[in-house]
């Protein structure tokens, strides 16, 4: 069974910088994608960057450019660095795994971000 963790959230100022990561637990040689999503009091929970198991990577626009998605297939862990945070950015982030094959679609508990002065 595939289990996410999710760690590195916490509070931060404007313009600061954090970094999240996510252990998987158990095998995932098969998976197709991983990703950040996040959600934000009385919003929508919305992507925010994914990677391939290739390696290829996307972004949100809101993102683009402060945000980078990186992973680390041998430690089954994947990471979000964050720079420049504005508090627009405060959300809970959750981590997610596609695995098409085995109709795989696994979510972290979430960490939060808090972006405040």
């Amino acid at each position: 069974q595939v289990q996410l963790v999710e760690s590195g959230g916490g509070l931060v100022q404007p313009g600061g910088s954090l970094r999240l990561s996510c252990a998987a637990s158990g095998s995932i040689f098969g998976y197709n994608v991983m990703g950040w999503y996040r959600q934000a009091p009385g919003k929508e929970r919305e992507l925010v960057a994914q990677i391939t198991r290739g390696g290829k990577t996307s972004h949100a626009d809101s993102v683009k450019g402060r945000f980078t998605i990186s992973g680390d297939n041998a430690k089954r862990t994947i990471y979000l660095q964050m720079n420049s945070l504005k508090p627009e950015d405060t959300a809970v982030y959750y981590c997610n795994l596609l695995w098409n094959d085995l109709n795989l679609n696994v979510w972290g508990q979430g960490t939060l971000v808090t972006v405040s002065s």
